[in-house]
């Protein structure tokens, strides 16, 4: 009997393949990160970027970044066997065991630490590593079950890319970071609330207090709409500064009119899948004003 249980653990994790390790690390969410980042280094000189604090920051803040992204996996595994959204993932399928999942997350915190920390400069590497904790520890273990505003707390980690990579290139913090930080910041609860909207019986079947479950959805809609619009104006804090130039204040007022839109649709013109929309469309205003950030700093 024994034995045969032994056989059943064993071949339910047979199936692994460098697909699934690949998946846990979340690569479209880090590559979204890694575009702030980028941009984040770009703002912080003028010029051509330094070889080495650009290829071994980006490699090192990807690593510490998908040890994280791997890290939730692994914490939220049963969470994830309830939600539509989520059950295939490599876990929740048993296409890798938990303590599998937990070394190759050790493994790139480590590599990652290491190559910020040695090849880089050590105030990127404990900045990475603070986000790292933030978010697989703080965000994933606590705030994401003790309260409805978990994503706007725990949104700080995932707002701390362009920060990382802009002391990548200078080895200091400065203002004009934060400020990109803040933009990250405040773009993430209208982008994260309208996906809950979309999913809120999953998160109410998995009891994770999302604001869509503890407040309802109308009450979701308004805080989406409040934050989209406070979200845009401090999108053209940056212009203000002086930080960036007409390029960047065009696009971002066509980004931020369009944001809005979707944003004032889903509170008072919802439709079947307007709450998805809004989510998708958030997803293109973050790369796209990122993208004009660089446009307009080399133009």
């Amino acid at each position: 009997m024994q034995k045969a249980i032994s056989e059943k653990i064993s071949n339910k994790y047979q199936a692994t393949s460098w697909r699934d390790y690949y998946e846990m690390t979340k690569p479209r969410v880090v590559m979204l990160l890694l575009l702030t980042a980028l941009v984040g280094m770009c703002l912080a000189v003028e010029g051509a970027l330094p070889i080495q604090p650009l290829i071994f920051g980006l490699l090192g803040i990807g690593m510490l970044s998908s040890s994280a992204a791997v890290i939730n996996h692994v914490v939220d595994r049963n969470i994830d066997s309830k939600m539509a959204r989520t059950f295939n993932r490599p876990l929740p399928k048993g296409k890798v065991s938990p303590k599998k999942a937990l070394w190759f997350a050790f493994a790139l915190c480590a590599s990652g630490y290491l190559i910020l920390d040695l090849l880089v400069n050590r105030l990127t590497a404990i900045l990475t590593l603070a986000s790292l904790v933030g978010y697989a520890f703080i965000y994933t273990i606590y705030l994401k079950r003790a309260t409805p505003q978990n994503i706007v707390i725990g949104g700080l980690a995932g707002a701390a890319p362009p920060l990382l990579g802009w002391t990548a290139m200078t080895g200091e913090v400065h203002a004009n970071a934060l400020l990109l930080v803040l933009i990250v910041f405040t773009w993430t609860p209208p982008h994260f609330w309208a996906l809950a909207i979309h999913r809120a019986k999953d998160y109410e079947k998995a009891d994770i207090p999302m604001l869509p479950v503890t407040h309802g959805i109308e009450f979701t809609k308004t805080s989406i709409l409040l934050y989209t619009i406070l979200m845009g104006l401090i999108c053209f804090m940056p212009y203000l500064v002086g930080m960036t130039g007409p390029i960047y204040l065009v696009g971002v007022t066509i980004l931020n009119g369009i944001f809005l839109y979707y944003a004032w649709k889903l509170k008072y013109a919802d439709t079947e899948g307007t709450a998805m929309t809004t989510f998708k469309f958030s997803i293109l205003h973050l790369m796209l004003l990122f993208v004009l950030l660089l446009v307009d700093h080399y133009i």
